[in-house]
């Protein structure tokens, strides 16, 4: 079995995109799960019914449809993040961007910022926030979701970062020196 030593330097020579030492498979000791152990279970039961079928809906091209099953969860517990989060994805597919926004905030102010929902909210507003211009706000939250587990997270969190960036070209070339030593530079 490699060690996690072993596993960053082949995550480094396989995906020269990240930064070295981020293996997506370290660093996991966060619960995924989302907290519903507050809710009742039949309240539960029902929203997370309405948010399937809304997802269901949504993945027909029915936004209207999507829109009203997660309003409806929404109703039936207000205080659960992840229809605010679904209705997000379906207000931005519609060009409500700024609705979109109003429930990402809201998405993750219930979550606590913590769990699959947090993670998912956070990559949805950073993406957004990336797309008008703010990319330090989007890195902040690149930066979050990626320390909830987001592998696509980190990768825009490189992306945003000219330094790292820069640190991993200089790492491939270091690596490609070593695979190809006798090879000079005149000869490329």
């Amino acid at each position: 079995m490699a060690s996690a030593h072993d596993r960053a330097v082949l995550q480094a020579i396989f995906n020269p995109n990240t930064p070295f030492g981020d293996v997506s498979d370290l660093n996991q000791d966060h619960d995924e799960r989302d907290d519903d152990s507050s809710f009742d279970a039949n309240l539960l039961r029902r929203a997370k019914d309405l948010e399937e079928r809304g997802v269901s809906a949504a993945e027909t091209g029915d936004l209207q449809e999507a829109l009203q099953m997660f309003c409806q969860a929404i109703q039936v517990l207000p205080q659960r993040a992840s229809a605010y989060n679904n209705r997000a994805q379906a207000l931005r597919l519609q060009g409500d961007t700024e609705g979109a926004l109003e429930d990402l905030e809201r998405a993750i102010s219930l979550s606590g910022g913590r769990g699959r929902t947090a993670r998912q909210a956070l990559v949805q507003r950073g993406l957004l926030r990336r797309l008008a211009g703010q990319d330090d706000k989007a890195r902040a939250d690149f930066q979050k979701a990626a320390a909830l587990g987001s592998a696509f997270a980190r990768q825009q969190e490189v992306m945003l970062n000219p330094y790292a960036a820069l640190c991993n070209k200089m790492l491939c070339e270091v690596i490609d020196k070593l695979r190809h030593p006798h090879v000079s530079a005149n000869d490329l």
